[in-house]
């Protein structure tokens, strides 16, 4: 697009998965976990994912489909409360391009045996290629994806 703009916008998404707040914290924490179910569709091929979840440290994932785009995701983790909270900067890219840039805080509230899972993100959406309702979209699609993980894992992974 030749024409420069940018699209603000804030979405909240809160999901109850029935584990404890330290085991799907340690899904985000943990690199292997963390690639199983942040990786996009399953006919997506992952070409990067690197994690060092640490404040101040880095995330880099970068797939797509076979013919492409390539999606890319870096991120840089600002805060971190084990077991009731993250919040990190990233921005994505396609083919390259920066697409958006926000700013995300996951919260994790016991309730009952399991865990509520709020995911607040603020975003800056640049020049029309990518909009709020698709990056919420997504960010739904990646939850179902650690809901996945959950059930899949055994009790104490």
């Amino acid at each position: 697009m030749s024409q420069h703009s940018v699209t603000h916008a804030t979405f909240v998404v809160e999901r109850v998965y029935d584990a404890p707040p330290e085991r799907v914290f340690r899904a985000w924490a943990d690199p292997a976990a963390k690639a199983r179910w942040f990786a996009g569709p399953e006919e997506w091929e992952n070409s990067a994912f690197e994690l060092d979840f640490r404040v101040g440290g880095r995330e880099f994932n970068r797939g797509g489909p076979k013919e492409g785009p390539v999606h890319t995701f870096e991120a840089r983790y600002h805060d971190i409360v084990p077991g009731r909270r993250i919040i990190y900067a990233y921005e994505m890219r396609l083919d390259g391009r920066r697409i958006s840039v926000s700013l995300a805080t996951v919260e994790f509230t016991p309730e009952g045996k399991g865990t509520r899972l709020t995911l607040t993100e603020q975003g800056a959406f640049l020049d029309g290629y990518d909009n709020p309702a698709l990056r919420e979209q997504g960010t739904r699609e990646l939850l179902d994806a650690l809901e996945a993980e959950l059930t899949r894992a055994p009790a104490n992974a």
